[in-house]
């Protein structure tokens, strides 16, 4: 594992989809609030990794113990999430919950993320608040370490012109980019500044790897 390295995780996989953009507001809030690189942050895609609805004949709680991943994709995704000392999961809400390609990535994993803390960072018509209570219990029980703070990012006007423009068209528009900067940029910060404390203390846990056949 290598130490000081934290994942913004993109987990919507749409096309359109606004989720790149608002992983990307949020990663240049961090760097303009902390110059120092430690820890350093990186964008992780969940759409490059091409994930079905999980399909390994083992569960993923068994890897590396007494299994190992049988598909590619697995292994590759098992792989990259490793690396990462903490998470940043940046989710929309979908029918008033978590997306299918948010808890399909999570689903893919267990041993490479357990006992990592982990910042929750959702968006939506009110800040995708319901997505972002679904995701704390899934990461609570999978043993994350969560941050209590929350970020929730709602679009300027509710159902309105923004929101079709993120949804339709994959923009931020530019009165949701003022109000997140001007409303949301202390809660992003200060979810970051607990999430590097949660990274001091946390105790080493040995390598694992669920990506070797």
């Amino acid at each position: 594992m290598t130490e000081n390295k934290v994942a913004i995780v993109i987990s919507s996989t749409r096309t359109p989809r606004v989720g790149d953009k608002v992983a990307q507001f949020v990663q240049a809030v961090l760097a303009e609030h902390d110059t120092s690189g430690n820890p350093t942050l990186s964008l992780v895609d969940v759409a490059d990794y091409k994930l079905p609805v999980y399909d390994e004949p083992v569960l993923p709680s068994m890897v590396p113990a007494k299994a190992q991943f049988s598909h590619e994709h697995s292994k590759a995704w098992s792989a990259a999430m490793l690396e990462f000392s903490g998470y940043i999961f940046v989710t929309p809400e979908y029918n008033y919950g978590i997306p299918g390609s948010t808890k399909n990535a999570i689903d893919y994993l267990y041993h490479e993320v357990q006992g990592k803390p982990a910042l929750i960072v959702s968006y939506g018509i009110y800040g995708g608040l319901l997505a972002s209570d679904a995701l704390k219990q899934t990461l609570e029980g999978m043993k994350l370490l969560l941050c209590s703070t929350r970020v929730a990012l709602p679009f300027y006007g509710g159902a309105g012109p923004d929101l079709f423009a993120a949804a339709g068209n994959g923009v931020i528009g530019d009165d949701t980019l003022a109000l997140w900067t001007t409303d949301k940029k202390e809660s992003i910060i200060k979810g970051f500044e607990e999430l590097k404390e949660k990274l001091l203390v946390t105790v080493s846990q040995p390598e694992v790897s669920g990506s070797v056949a």
